[in-house]
């Protein structure tokens, strides 16, 4: 079955055919999600009434997807903002129907479409040709650890908030604590807080708890403890420190659910860890780090220690594991379509035959945001990542150095997961010798295709025609 497209230019030209789309997906339905209801659309041959209401609680849910299967129904593209479309689409995955969640912004563009029956209708038409590409969904496991790495990341968010009304509170009460030690929240800084919402008032006595690690003297840390310890002041210190300890607790009970996940995934390395080749042990993250052995946990699930890489560690490995799983080929066939999609790659804006815009695509992705952060430490970095980054950086600026960093540090992590590859960084002198070489053999060619001999003296190189 195909549709006719009519050409018009001027005066319709009747019966004359300019194009033919196949039906791709003849069994393709079309859902608009809403808040409080949702609007479907199937073929116009599978029902009476082709475009039908459904409520939002969950038995109108279960009635709209025995209505798709008695319709013939196989493929299912729906459109939504915010949340409401994820009880929706987790009951069509179990009914065994295929749901593409499509992006409205690639969609809403199209004039004459105010209504919802007629959105619905549009996505059920552009489903049947197969114009439409759903956005990615890891696998049913994935997304269960996915949910709890976020629900972490907006407790750490919300225990953060109140440790700024903790210092917020000292300094009305001009008690300068949080600017004589690094980390408010660290052990010092909350022994000293526990102390004085206890009722101990000397300040020598209250410096006197410094751990040895902290760099100022307890001089000075007596002089930022004498302050105005006025009632409401202290009240509202209190209220945060047990509002920032009950968020710790509920971060502790997220940990365990998120250990208990990660051992249900299966392993992917060969054997044990043999301890010729041990594992990159890095720095773990001071702030909210994760209690138990990720990284070795990371291993056994992933087949290799992406902490190798120079810039990435515990937290970002467990971030990528839980946005993007482990079947990267996939989804994205190549690296260049992996990192299109994360927005670090160029997107070169062509029209007329003139480049309108060269910059990266506007994307919000987590994984993303995480390798700037990987790259934006590599730019000290001793490490051939780190030669790149700064070599980079003297060419354009900072931020096109960062994301061509977090773009290379993307294909890494592609290629490793891909061919299961250990990375073996090379050092920033054999970098920068590897990058004078290739930079020889360029000026080479080109002064071949001038006409030219380029002959190398060293130190110095000459050019003779």
């Amino acid at each position: 079955m195909t549709i006719k497209i009519k050409k018009q230019s001027g005066k319709q030209k009747r019966g004359k055919v300019s194009s033919v789309l196949p039906l791709i997906n003849p069994n393709a339905a079309g859902i608009d999600v809403g808040a409080s209801e949702h609007y479907v659309a199937v073929p116009p041959d599978r029902d009476e009434q082709p475009v039908r209401r459904f409520g939002a609680f969950t038995e109108d849910l279960h009635a709209l997807a025995q209505w798709l299967l008695r319709c013939g129904v196989k493929t299912v593209a729906m459109e939504s903002t915010g949340v409401y479309w994820i009880p929706l689409y987790q009951i069509l995955e179990s009914q065994g129907l295929k749901v593409k969640l499509v992006n409205a912004r690639h969609v809403k563009h199209v004039p004459g479409r105010k209504s919802d029956v007629q959105d619905c209708q549009w996505l059920q038409q552009l489903e049947s040709f197969g114009l439409l590409s759903g956005s990615f969904r890891p696998e049913a496991k994935i997304c269960v650890l996915r949910s709890y790495m976020r629900q972490r990341e907006m407790l750490i968010r919300s225990a953060s908030r109140h440790v700024q009304q903790m210092q917020k509170a000292l300094s009305e009460m001009n008690i300068k604590l949080h600017h004589v030690i690094s980390d408010l929240t660290g052990q010092t800084g909350l022994t000293i807080v526990r102390a004085i919402l206890a009722g101990e008032r000397d300040r020598w006595k209250l410096a006197a708890m410094k751990d040895r690690r902290i760099k100022s003297d307890v001089g000075t840390i007596a002089k930022a403890l004498e302050g105005d310890y006025r009632s409401e002041h202290l009240f509202a210190l209190r209220q945060a420190l047990e509002i920032y300890d009950h968020y710790q607790q509920r971060i502790a009970e997220c940990d365990s659910e998120i250990f208990k996940e990660m051992q249900t995934l299966e392993t992917r390395a060969e054997g044990a860890l043999s301890s010729s080749a041990p594992l990159k042990r890095k720095a773990r993250s001071r702030h909210n780090p994760i209690p138990f052995d990720s990284q070795a946990e990371l291993y056994r699930i992933m087949g290799v220690d992406l902490t190798r890489i120079d810039g990435i560690n515990e937290a970002t490995v467990q971030l990528i594991l839980s946005e993007l799983g482990l079947d990267l080929c996939k989804k994205w066939p190549t690296e260049a379509q992996f990192t299109s999609w994360l927005g670090l790659c160029p997107n070169n804006e062509i029209s007329g035959g003139k480049v309108l815009r060269r910059g990266t695509r506007k994307v919000v992705n987590r994984v993303a945001n995480a390798l700037r952060m990987c790259a934006q430490s590599l730019l000290n970095s001793k490490s051939a990542l780190g030669a790149y980054a700064r070599r980079m950086r003297a060419k354009r600026d900072s931020q096109i150095a960062i994301t061509a960093t977090a773009h290379k540090l993307a294909r890494l992590i592609y290629r490793m997961l891909k061919y299961g590859e250990e990375y073996l960084d090379i050092g920033q002198e054999q970098y920068e010798a590897k990058y004078k070489v290739g930079l020889l053999k360029s000026l080479q060619r080109k002064a071949h295709q001038l006409g030219y001999q380029l002959i190398v003296n060293q130190p110095v190189a000459t050019v003779v025609p």
